[in-house]
């Protein structure tokens, strides 16, 4: 069993940056790919983000240009760094760790952007 441990949430102000951190509890990133996710009250969670083969990225469109995903494998950590941050990226963001088989899930950690 793997487990994904989020960080680096809070309250920012809108314009302002935060950078999120996953650790995993075993060493696997070097062989799972990963994500980061957010939902937002009443919204279903979406896909921010993914980092897969070769460090290849993916990025929603409303993230493109403002947010960074990376990985660092020797401390097993994946990171969102999040730039201009505007108030509909309030959400809670879940970090994932996954291949073809399996799927891991951290419990989330906070993002409000707000004034």
């Amino acid at each position: 069993q793997v487990q994904l441990v989020e960080s680096g949430g809070g309250l920012v102000q809108p314009g302002g940056s935060l950078r999120l951190s996953c650790v995993a509890s075993k060493t696997i990133f070097s062989f799972y790919d990963a994500a980061w996710y957010r939902q937002a009250p009443g919204k279903q969670r979406e896909l921010v983000a993914k980092i897969i083969s070769g460090d290849s990225t993916i990025y929603a469109d409303s993230v493109k240009g403002r947010f960074t995903i990376s990985r660092d494998n020797t401390y097993n950590t994946v990171y969102l760094q999040m730039n201009r941050l505007k108030p509909e990226d309030s959400a809670v963001y879940y970090c994932n760790a996954f291949n073809q088989v399996y799927i891991y899930w951290g419990q989330g950690t906070q993002v409000t952007v707000s004034s």
